[in-house]
């Protein structure tokens, strides 16, 4: 049975014990009897707290009456003292053991580039199989983005970007625990088209057939300019810059050419393979653009070091690579 069901328990049963006592009739069962107690492990704590404190008071109490007592009355007398006293060290064990609860639990907080999303949630799963008392507070966006929160304060613990970037900027802005920095996936740039389409290839996208082509905006999203970088190398930016919208992260391009919002879009091999409703058109070729690399660090501003860095040291573990290569990346 878990700490708190057991503190709501003892409570109801430190009531009944001592129901039958007009005093405690009166300033307990009369304020706690079905009286739900406040949310969470603190509301529990402050509840027994209280309890406690009347049994103190009652076991006190009862010891000044034995003075007053006849000596055949003193047994009784006795026996609820030591009933109160027992229940008290029980009302604060238990308050010590719903604390001691609460200081093992770990939350972390990552921001993490959009097209890892599936992958990361996957793992940490894995992770939590083995580290039950570990949950996780994600943040999912452009990389771009993400920095530029860490950098106005945003509490984050680690950070995984889809550029180097992105964390170049932190690192720069000594944001970044040192040592903790490195490469940890790469993943490859496509060409999509929704499926029936009839485009071919990209020497295809200046043509009238395509009205618009989706692209992550440079600025912020690495995918974007990873797009752009090969557009411009495959001479073809200046073309179609006129045909281009721009998605706040990878997986709003995605979805742009997924409902048909656009003809054709730029995104990592990663986000194409979980729909079924685009199909890849061509692979960027390598020399058009930057290597694409994931770099992840853990945040200096993080209180909980030994934590991520548990977490980070579990991402290279052969568990945790398997599930990155299963959605379509490759290890670092």
């Amino acid at each position: 049975m878990d700490a708190p069901r057991m503190t709501v328990r003892a409570s109801s049963a430190i009531a009944s014990e001592y129901a039958g006592s007009k005093r405690i009739r009166a300033v307990e069962v009369g304020s706690y009897a079905g009286k739900a107690p406040a949310a969470g492990q603190d509301g529990e704590r402050a509840l027994v707290g209280s309890l406690c404190r009347s049994r103190i008071s009652i076991g006190i109490d009862l010891l000044r009456r034995l003075h007053a007592r006849r000596p055949g009355q003193m047994r009784r007398e006795w026996e609820q003292v030591f009933r109160a006293a027992a229940m008290a060290a029980l009302c604060s064990a238990l308050t010590v053991v719903c604390g001691c609860r609460e200081k093992q639990h770990t939350t972390l907080t990552l921001s993490v580039a959009a097209s890892v999303q599936d992958a990361i949630v996957e793992v940490e799963t894995a992770y939590k199989q083995d580290h039950a008392d570990t949950e996780f507070r994600n943040n999912f966006g452009s990389s771009g983005t993400l920095a530029q929160q860490i950098q106005t304060g945003a509490p984050v613990d680690a950070f995984l970007s889809a550029g180097a970037k992105p964390m170049d900027q932190l690192e720069t802005a000594g944001l970044l625990q040192q040592g903790t920095r490195e490469n940890l996936l790469h993943n490859t740039l496509v060409l999509i088209a929704p499926q029936g389409s009839g485009l071919q290839g990209f020497d295809g996208l200046p043509g009238k057939q395509v009205r618009l082509v989706a692209l992550g905006d440079p600025a912020s999203v690495p995918a974007g300019d990873y797009g752009k970088q090969t557009l411009t190398s495959l001479g073809l930016y200046d073309k179609i810059s006129s045909k281009l919208v721009l998605g706040k992260d990878v997986r709003q391009v995605l979805s742009y050419v997924e409902t048909g919002n656009a003809d054709a879009g730029l995104v990592y091999a990663t986000d194409a393979q979980i729909s079924t409703k685009v199909r890849v058109v061509a692979v960027a070729p390598e020399p058009s653009h930057k290597p694409i690399v994931y770099p992840l660090a853990e945040i200096r501003t993080s209180t909980q070091d030994a934590a991520v860095r548990a977490f980070l040291a579990f991402l290279n573990t052969p568990a945790a690579k398997a599930i990155f290569v299963r959605h379509g990346f490759t290890i670092a």
